[in-house]
């Protein structure tokens, strides 16, 4: 019995090693994705998917934290373009207050996070979570979403916001079997019952 053949990738032209690196990224996202744990990931299986040395992976990551961070920067780019371009959708109907587009924001990111379980897992339980550049700035962004819709402190009311959303997630993937009505209902009482 022979082993099954690598796949066999054609390199880039000179100049275009970015492509790679592109490739690289993709290919450990689609494998996170799968695997909803960044632990299991070696930088050889990324390799061995792409038909690639594991040299060449080494040549753009120094090791499996870097790629898990850079896999994850994508995805909370992927993330961010859903919820803007359902902000956008939302203003374009109506112009929402303040309040409204909150609930927008969280319904998006809610939808993105159910979309893709393996990658929400990874992105806020892997011990590389702290180092992910983007943790701040989406951490912020929700603050100043919060801020004009409570009285109270808004970064308490924002991590209150993120742990019931999250949390809400993470039930619906790992309990499915429960009587669980729309998401967008769901939000909408958290947004109630955190906010008043």
């Amino acid at each position: 019995m022979t082993a099954p053949e690598r796949p066999t990738r054609r390199p880039n032209a000179r100049g275009h090693g970015d492509l790679l690196r592109e490739e690289i990224v993709a290919a450990a996202a689609a494998m996170l994705a799968e695997l909803g744990d960044d632990e299991a990931m070696s930088l050889r299986a990324v390799a061995k998917a792409l038909g690639i040395s594991p040299t060449s992976v080494y040549l753009h990551f120094p090791d499996r934290d870097a790629l898990v961070i850079a896999a994850m920067t994508r995805c909370h780019a992927d993330m961010s373009a859903a919820v803007d371009a359902r902000l956008e959708e939302a203003a374009r109907a109506e112009a929402p207050g303040p309040r409204q587009a909150l609930r927008v924001r969280l319904k998006a990111m809610a939808a993105w996070a159910l979309a893709n379980p393996g990658l929400t897992k990874v992105m806020h339980e892997s011990r590389t979570s702290p180092a992910m550049p983007f943790k701040a700035a989406m951490f912020e962004r929700l603050v100043d979403a919060v801020h004009p819709c409570t009285r109270t402190d808004p970064v308490a009311a924002a991590l209150d916001l993120r742990s019931a959303v999250l949390g809400a997630v993470s039930l619906r993937i790992n309990e499915p079997g429960l009587p669980w009505d729309a998401l967008d209902g769901q939000v909408d009482r958290l947004v109630n019952a955190i906010l008043g």
